[in-house]
């Protein structure tokens, strides 16, 4: 496995991300870096595609101030971690298992889980393997295949405009999937991870690792996830926006099946897809009323 690691110069100017560098080498002697602010109970923020820890640096601030530890990684492939360079270097499967060695290795306990896209999809099944690490989740448009059903055209198209699009540039997609304007210097940060196309390769395949079918290998991987999710009675919240084409719906189907969503006050937020960028401060004080009315701060 070829291992491509962006040049730090390339992070150098970064608006609004003043947080020092963490470093561990896990699975594969794959370096990733996280982000580590704060002390107090452990909030771990997982990003999704095609974003990286940068997607935070609005909340981390609130999050730290309410008397919190915040650790957001950046997920093998994207922001300062290590990048395989070929596509067929990614599964499903590793990614929980590089992610998962990252957490062993921070040995953090009661964590209280926000998720968000492909956050969801590897953090849910964390949690179904570890449920005693984890004291509460909050749910941000995601959600956690099986495959049992047909997913939407415009999913699928996505997914083969990411592999095989002769252009793939990151910023214009997190632009496409937000609400507001973002400006020259945060479309440069978006993109910073990934100086050439050769660094890209993880974000192109992340969408077809999603299950899409019950013949995909993590469909019955996904299904014992949910069987631990049905029976998950810690707070569990959704917090969605209001304008996220797909992944709407899905907090009726946490709130549906997952008992730990009873009782909590969920929300909507006005915002796209990325509602960290949208809406960072807001959803993160939507957190910290979360925490604090569950009594863990």
């Amino acid at each position: 496995m070829k291992l491509l690691r962006t040049p730090e110069a390339a992070f150098e100017t970064l608006e609004d991300y003043p947080f020092s560098p963490n470093y561990l080498t896990v699975t594969d002697n794959i370096r990733m870096h996280y982000v580590d602010e704060g002390q107090g109970p452990v909030v771990l923020l997982l990003h999704g595609e095609p974003s990286w820890s940068y997607l935070y640096r609005t909340m981390i601030p609130v999050l730290v101030a309410a008397g919190l530890r915040v650790i957001a990684p950046d997920l093998v492939g994207f922001g300062k971690s290590d990048k395989p360079s070929e596509q067929s270097d990614y599964t499903y499967a590793k990614h929980i298992v590089w992610t998962q060695d990252l957490l062993k290795q921070l040995d953090l306990q009661d964590i209280h889980l926000f998720i968000q896209d492909w956050g969801g999809l590897i953090g849910l099944r964390l949690v179904s393997a570890e449920p005693e690490h984890f004291a509460s989740i909050a749910a941000g448009n995601t959600m956690l295949p099986t495959g049992s059903f047909a997913p939407s055209k415009a999913f699928l198209d996505w997914q083969r405009f990411a592999t095989t699009s002769p252009k793939f540039d990151i910023a214009t997609v997190i632009q496409m999937a937000t609400t507001t304007n973002l400006s020259p210097a945060i479309m440069a940060a978006y993109n910073a991870p990934f100086p050439t196309d050769e660094y890209k390769a993880g974000a192109r395949i992340f969408p077809a690792l999603v299950p899409t079918t019950e013949d995909d290998p993590e469909s019955n991987n996904n299904k014992a996830a949910w069987g631990i999710l049905n029976q998950w009675t810690k707070p569990f919240i959704t917090l969605f926006s209001d304008q996220d084409p797909i992944t709407k719906g899905g907090e009726q189907v946490f709130q549906k099946l997952v008992p730990g969503t009873k009782g909590q006050a969920h929300t909507f937020v006005s915002g796209g897809h990325f509602l960290q960028e949208d809406k960072g401060p807001e959803l993160a004080s939507l957190l910290v009323k979360f925490y604090k009315k569950n009594n863990f701060i």
